[in-house]
């Protein structure tokens, strides 16, 4: 096979669609006699800031000279985006070899792996022969279920949670929560951002039922020059760098600023300058409060002309109003992904939220063109499929159609 005839088998498996469980995943782990024993595991949860925690902690981590693995989702462009060793995403030889291999262990197994199971295992196969000595994994989805969850850590860390993916996790925080918090490892550590009184009872309570050691981080004056944008950033390096305190020392406050200072993830509030947008990954409500505040923070009164799109499963309604304190006129614009929500619903869903400009656009090229020759800052934000399609545009890059 060839490296695109490979992502396409590898794609194909996305119909089996998401099954949470364990049993399979570490069934699998087994047939691919996958042994990471040798490195330590940091494992993250939560609704927000996942990623930008995990980018944090493999940067403080690469700065201290550990050499580490990075699994993390969705990628934007590149499913290679999603398995990084010291930094570097899996080369294409070593994409291709993980492929072939993964595909002849799915047919080996009674029931079918799902694209995600199949991620993971490529990554921590990749991890075991390149001899990573700390690895983070960031969820997918949940946490109790998640098939991370079958590798066993060293840290579990909690981001901001909220409410998302309610048909999966439960329609109350503590419900959400409790499938968070059951990453938590009896008798090691879990480090916990601060979270709404519900959550926090939730991981208390877990915490102490399994004798775990829980440490609250916050924001606090060691905290250098962040090159992420927006307050949210410091409460996140602030988890990553007690994350990292409780597997190895943290480097000398140069050394932290260096990595922190130049820590690079896409799609958190990254401003683009051709075209000159700014993308933001803000999927749910959650996260578009903490758009808002990023972007008053930035630019104050300023109103955004927004290229939007969000999948028919999020918490749509909810977001919309948060949404438009900052914008003043709507693009809408359609998306690969089958999970978002068709541009002529949304413009319906938004006429009776708000009273700004909506612009349909039956292109993402024209709606992106709209935006940035509106007198407006273009921003574009909703869901991180939108910003994949946008950066594969910029990039001029084939983008295969993903709904995970």
């Amino acid at each position: 096979m060839t490296l695109s005839e490979a992502l396409d088998w590898l794609y194909s498996t996305q119909f089996f669609g998401i099954k949470l469980g364990l049993e399979n995943t570490r069934a699998l782990i087994a047939a691919a006699q996958i042994d990471v024993s040798g490195a330590k595991v940091i494992h993250v949860a939560g609704t927000n800031g996942k990623g930008s925690t995990c980018a944090m902690i493999e940067a403080i981590a690469r700065e201290s000279g550990l050499k580490t693995g990075l699994f993390t989702s969705p990628h934007l462009v590149d499913f290679a985006e999603r398995i990084r060793v010291n930094g570097e995403m899996i080369p294409d030889d070593e994409l291709l070899e993980g492929i072939c291999f993964v595909r002849k262990l799915a047919e080996s197994v009674e029931q079918a792996p799902t694209f995600f199971e199949l991620a993971l295992i490529l990554a921590l196969r990749y991890f075991m022969k390149q001899g990573v000595e700390l690895i983070i994994l960031e969820t997918g989805m949940g946490g109790r279920l998640d098939a991370t969850n079958a590798v066993a850590k060293d840290v579990a860390v909690l981001t901001p949670i909220g409410l998302d993916h309610q048909q999966y996790l439960g329609d109350t925080l503590a419900a959400v929560a409790a499938e968070k918090a059951a990453i938590i490892a009896p008798s090691r550590v879990v480090v916990t951002a601060a979270q709404e009184p519900q959550a926090m009872q939730v991981i208390t309570e877990t915490a102490t039922a399994k004798d775990a050691l829980l440490i609250l981080a916050e924001p606090h004056e060691r905290i250098p020059q962040l090159a992420l944008a927006g307050p949210h950033q410091r409460q996140n390096a602030a988890v990553a760098m007690e994350a990292f305190s409780a597997i190895h020392r943290l480097p000398s406050q140069v050394k932290l600023a260096h990595a922190l200072g130049n820590v690079d993830w896409p799609g958190r509030f990254e401003q683009v300058k051709s075209p000159a947008i700014i993308l933001d990954g803000a999927h749910n409500a959650h996260a578009a409060r903490v758009l808002v505040e990023t972007w008053k923070e930035k630019f104050g009164d300023e109103r955004a002309a927004i290229v939007f799109a969000a999948s028919a499963d999020k918490q749509i309604q909810e977001m919309l109003p948060l949404f438009d304190a900052i914008v003043g006129e709507w693009h809408l614009v359609p998306c690969s992904s089958p999970r978002i929500l068709p541009v002529g619903e949304m413009a319906e869903l938004l006429a009776g939220c708000v009273t700004t400009p909506i612009y349909q656009h039956e292109s993402l090229e024209a709606g992106l063109r709209a935006a940035e020759q509106s007198e407006l800052r273009a921003l574009a934000a909703g869901s991180l499929f939108l910003l994949g399609d946008i950066k594969a545009h910029i990039k001029h890059q084939k983008k295969r159609q993903t709904v995970q």
